[in-house]
């Protein structure tokens, strides 16, 4: 097992680290070199997309669906499960793990957030960030346009709707809905 050094190490402890170190700048640009790739992919060229997937993710399956365009910062860090379904334009900012579960349902436009900056200003400006994982689990269903904010789990067969801002933990079997997210009802 490889023990992480540095600033990456930093970014995945969920501290304070500074995104424009090198190591992670020379990161960010070999995925984005990939991401364009992958989002000029022709949809009839299953094969190479499955191929750049696979290279992009920490984890991808064969049976799981991304559908360009696609935005993310790293890629390593996102781990995606079995039968997955990831609709159009959806932006993930992976500074630190996104962990996505088995036969998740992601709509267009959904955005998964874990990159986040200090509140007080002096530090803010001084380009130090931080990032919090964020965790869905099985079953879920992200209505479009849903915002998913650093730190946030979902429980599995969680159904968010449309347009839902999620800045807090939601439990498994519930349907919930609104800016903030909140439960509307057990399913």
């Amino acid at each position: 097992m490889t023990t992480l050094t540095g600033q990456k190490a930093k970014m995945l402890a969920g501290e304070l680290y500074i995104a424009s170190d090198p190591e992670l700048s020379s990161a960010h640009l070999r995925a984005q070199a990939l991401l364009a790739r992958f989002n000029a992919t022709p949809v009839d060229a299953a094969d190479e997309r499955h191929r750049l997937l696979t290279e992009l993710f920490a984890r991808w399956s064969q049976e799981t669906v991304l559908r360009p365009t696609f935005q993310y910062d790293y890629g390593f860090n996102i781990t995606i499960g079995d039968r997955t379904f990831i609709n159009f334009d959806c932006v993930f900012l992976d500074c630190n793990r996104i962990t996505i579960g088995d036969e998740v349902q992601i709509a267009p436009g959904v955005h998964i957030y874990t990159a986040t900056h200090p509140l007080e200003a002096k530090a803010r400006r001084s380009g130090v960030e931080y990032a919090l994982p964020v965790s869905i689990g099985d079953g879920v269903w992200l209505g479009g346009g849903a915002i998913v904010g650093p730190g946030v789990t979902i429980g599995d067969n969680t159904v968010v709707g449309a347009g839902s801002v999620i800045i807090r933990d939601l439990p498994a079997n519930v349907v919930a809905a609104g800016n903030p997210c909140r439960v509307i009802r057990p399913l």
